[in-house]
């Protein structure tokens, strides 16, 4: 699919974190193994073919709680979609998944980066996001 599209550019738009306290940093210590990775995607057409892809991931505890971290990442990736390409479902597949392919490394390098040097350097995705899965399955 790379033939359909490119990469101009892309970048960390934002980067969020936030540990309150100390007592909060000690407590998430303990439980960040409950914490969940999620991931936004939107997407705004530009001029000139060109579409700007924003992906968010979020680090963060699913269950209310005053002690808890939050860390975030919006990454933008700007693309050049080819003249041809204007097909509903080619540029879904591209914006939700080729893209993503592309730029997940370096988007969860980033995040890991930002978890660690936020002192929870034990954190570790034990599995990668499979782009083409979640793909799959939200359309069938």
């Amino acid at each position: 699919m790379a033939e359909n599209y490119k990469i101009l550019s892309e970048f960390i738009k934002d980067m969020s974190s936030e540990t309150p306290d100390v007592e909060t940093y000690l407590f998430v210590k303990e439980n960040i193994s409950k914490y969940h990775l999620t991931i936004n995607i939107t997407s705004k057409a530009l001029k000139n073919q060109m579409i700007e892809v924003c992906t968010t991931m979020k680090y963060e505890d699913k269950e209310v709680s005053e002690k808890r971290s939050y860390f975030e990442i919006n990454y933008a990736t700007i693309i050049k979609v080819n003249e041809g390409t204007n097909d509903k479902k080619i540029l879904e597949k591209i914006l939700l998944c080729d893209v993503q392919k592309e730029i997940y490394p370096r988007l969860e390098k980033a995040l890991m980066n930002l978890i660690h040097d936020c002192g929870f350097k034990e954190v570790q995705f034990s599995k990668k996001v499979d782009f083409e899965e979640l793909y799959k399955s939200k359309f069938n």
